[in-house]
Formats: structure tokens, C-alpha cells, sequence
């Protein structure tokens, strides 16, 4: 079962630092049958939104890739369209090649969803974790006092399955690295939810956290168990969980 981390709320905004904030309308291609923000579309915009920070704070020529491990969505109240989005985003925690950044998104009327991605620097030759440059951590240690982040699953992998379904893969899911994007896994989550529709009401919560890259080409299965007001998720390819995922009511 998920960890005790799972439960915890997300950090408040802090009053002074480093906060890099911007904003743009809902987009018409981002919203659901009942005109509210889909998960996918947030994903899609914290990380945009990521990517202006770095070109704000001077940093997206050191920097230009970075892999999510983990995200998590706090759906507090739906943002519906037609809507104006202010993003927030900061650094709640880092150390010196991975950091976790807040983004908090506000309705200009009405709304609210409160996100929190692990994010790692990544060498592009290498495909593996590189140091952050020295003003980058002082960037984002305006915010922070948490400057030794450790890697901690809040999930466990899902065991016994009572749902299974296919997840086939479009070329349009795979990402500069030939792995699938952050967030075509966001498009399984809403798999799912579709089936428990009583726990995808503001308030609640999703996280996914990511286990090893799925690749095009590769059978993906969706799994998935509810547990009274928590329901487990796992895309596998075989036996192997390749990521994790959770929707839970807050």
C-alpha cells in the first residue's frame, strides 16, 4: 500500500524567494465533458511552465533536460474553461541534481489545483543525473531550507490487479528520448477515473511516479484495484511495473 507521504498536503507557498510566476487561458483541447481542466492538461502546462522558468532564472542553456519521477495533482476545485490560469512555481526542496518544484495554478474565476513534481537534471549523452549549476541551487534555495532531498517512493507497485485493460502507444506519446512522454500517463489516469467517478471529486488527489521508461513498440497493460476510498494503478509491460500511480480523495 502507499507510504504515509501520500497523505501529507503539499507545501504552503512561501512569501519571499525565488517564485517564478505567468499564466494563459485554458486551452479548448484541454478540457473534459464538463468543461473542467483535464490532469493531462496540467501536466502539460507545469511543464511549460517549468520550461519558462528556466529561461527566467537564466538557466535552460545549462540546463535544457529534465525527467520527472514523480507528480502529484491536488485537484482542490476544478478550473473550468473559459478561465484564466496564474501559475506560481518554486522550489520546495532540492539538492544538488534533483529538486522537487511546486505549481500552484489559480482560476481567474475560480479554482485551484496544487501540484508537486521530482524533477532530475539530466545529461543528455548520458541519460543520467547531472550536478545542477551553482546558481541554479541558489536560485531555488531562496525557497527552501530542504537542501539534502533524497529519492523516497510514496508508492508501492500494485500486486493483485481486479481491472485490466490494453493502453496502446501512438507515436505522438514518445519524447525526444524514445521513451513515453509525462504525459500520456496522465491519459491512463483518466482511463480509470472513468470508472470510479465518485473519488475524482474536488477535493482529491493523484500521483504517478515513474519506475523505468516505456518505449514505443512495447504491449502496455493498465491495471488497477480500488481500496474503499483509494484506488491503486500500475502500468505494466509483462510482469514489470514501469509506473505507478494513485487517486485518492483528499
Amino acid at each position: 500500500m502507499p507510504t504515509n507521504d501520500v497523505d501529507r498536503r503539499l507545501s504552503r507557498q512561501p512569501d519571499s524567494g525565488y517564485i517564478f510566476r505567468t499564466g494563459w487561458p485554458v486551452a479548448t483541447g484541454d478540457i473534459d465533458g464538463e468543461l473542467h481542466l483535464r490532469l493531462d492538461g496540467v501536466a502539460r502546462y507545469i511543464q511549460e511552465v517549468g520550461a519558462q522558468n528556466l529561461v527566467d532564472a537564466g538557466e535552460a542553456e545549462a540546463h535544457p533536460h529534465w525527467l520527472v519521477q514523480r507528480t502529484v495533482i491536488d485537484v482542490i476545485e476544478p478550473i473550468e474553461y473559459p478561465n484564466d490560469i496564474s501559475f506560481s512555481r518554486w522550489c520546495s526542496a532540492l539538492s544538488t541534481r534533483w529538486c522537487t518544484m511546486r505549481v500552484n495554478l489559480i482560476g481567474s474565476d475560480g479554482g485551484r489545483i496544487e501540484t508537486e513534481g521530482f524533477w532530475i537534471a539530466i545529461n543528455s549523452k548520458t541519460l543520467t543525473p547531472q550536478r545542477a549549476s551553482d546558481s541554479l541551487i541558489a536560485k531555488f534555495a531562496t525557497t527552501t531550507d530542504e537542501l539534502r532531498l533524497k529519492w523516497r517512493p510514496w508508492l508501492t507497485d500494485l500486486e493483485d490487479a481486479e481491472e485490466t485493460a490494453p493502453f496502446p502507444l501512438r507515436r505522438t506519446d514518445i519524447d525526444l528520448f524514445e521513451h513515453v512522454t509525462n504525459t500520456a500517463y496522465w491519459h491512463a489516469i483518466h482511463e480509470v477515473a472513468a470508472h470510479v467517478p465518485d473519488l475524482c471529486r474536488a477535493p482529491y488527489r493523484t500521483v504517478v511516479e515513474y519506475r523505468r521508461p516505456i518505449r514505443y513498440g512495447e504491449e502496455v497493460a493498465l491495471r488497477w484495484s480500488r481500496r474503499g476510498a483509494t484506488v491503486q494503478v500500475a502500468l505494466t509491460v509483462g510482469d514489470d511495473v514501469r509506473a505507478a500511480a494513485l487517486i485518492a480523495k483528499l
